[in-house]
C-alpha cells in the first residue's frame, strides 16, 4: 500500500539523487496501415529486444524545435485533472518503498531536459523539447525488487495503460515529463505529468499519469490488448 511521507523524510531520501540532475501519439489502427507496421514492427522489436546491452545509447539531440505535435487521447474529451492539489502519482507493486507523489515532491526531484524526435506510428516525426524527472530517480526511491521485470503505466484517460520493459523503463532518457517545450506541460500533451522516451513510438507514451506498477508480469496495453506490437521500440 502507498504511504505517505512528510516532507523532511523526502527530501532526506532524494538527497544520494542530487547528481543525476546534472545529467502523444496515437493511432487509429488503419487496416491500410496495419500489415505494413506489423512486418516493420515485428522486426524491430525483435531486434529492440536482443540489443538491451546498449541500454545507455541515446537519441541525438536536436537544438531547434521544429513542427506542430497534435494532441492526442482516448477519452471523448480531453483529460484534466481539475484540482492539481489532490492529484497524487502512486509508485507501487514489487517495489520496498511504495510512495504517493505529490506534485510538490516531484517537483523537488532532479530534472533533465532535451530535444529530440518524437516518432509517431502514423508516419510522421516532430522535434520538440521535454524536460522532466528521470524514471530511474523514481525507481531509485521506490527500491522495485528483483522480480520486477516489468513496469505498469496508468492513465486518467479512459484508463488507458500500457506496460514497459523494465530496461527501457531504465535508459537515461526515459522521464516522467512535466514541462514541453519550456513550459508546464498542458492538458493538451498529457498534464499533470506523462510518460516520454525518444526510444520508443508515440503510443507507449502514457499520458496524464497517475499510477506506476513494478511487476513480475508483462502488462497488456490499450493498443497492445488488441494486437499492436507490445515492444513499440525505435
Amino acid at each position: 500500500m502507498s504511504k505517505h511521507i512528510d516532507r523532511r523524510a523526502f527530501l532526506a531520501r532524494i538527497a544520494p539523487l542530487a547528481p543525476l540532475g546534472v545529467a502523444g501519439c496515437g493511432w487509429d489502427g488503419g487496416a491500410k496501415l496495419q500489415p505494413v507496421f506489423d512486418r516493420v514492427i515485428a522486426f524491430n522489436n525483435k531486434l529492440g529486444q536482443g540489443l538491451q546491452g546498449t541500454i545507455n545509447a541515446k537519441a541525438p539531440p536536436h537544438q531547434v524545435s521544429k513542427g506542430t505535435m497534435p494532441s492526442y487521447f482516448i477519452s471523448d474529451d480531453m483529460p484534466v485533472w481539475e484540482n492539481l492539489s489532490n492529484w497524487r502519482l502512486q509508485v507501487g507493486g514489487l517495489v520496498k518503498q511504495p510512495t504517493s507523489f505529490t506534485r510538490e515532491m516531484l517537483a523537488q526531484l532532479p530534472h533533465i531536459g532535451y530535444s529530440v524526435t518524437h516518432h509517431c506510428v502514423e508516419g510522421w516525426s516532430v522535434v520538440k523539447a521535454w524536460n522532466g524527472i528521470p524514471f530511474a530517480t523514481i525507481a531509485a526511491l521506490v527500491q522495485p525488487m528483483p522480480a520486477a521485470r516489468f513496469v505498469q503505466f496508468d492513465s486518467f484517460d479512459s484508463d488507458y495503460m500500457n506496460g514497459w520493459d523494465m530496461a527501457s523503463a531504465m535508459h537515461p532518457q526515459t522521464i516522467l515529463a512535466d514541462a514541453f517545450e519550456g513550459q508546464p506541460l498542458s492538458p493538451e500533451h498529457g498534464a499533470p505529468l506523462r510518460l516520454y522516451s525518444p526510444i520508443k513510438l508515440g503510443y507507449k507514451l502514457t499520458k496524464y499519469l497517475v499510477k506506476i506498477t513494478f511487476t513480475a508480469s508483462k502488462p497488456g496495453g490499450y493498443w497492445e490488448d488488441q494486437g499492436y506490437p507490445w515492444f513499440g521500440g525505435l
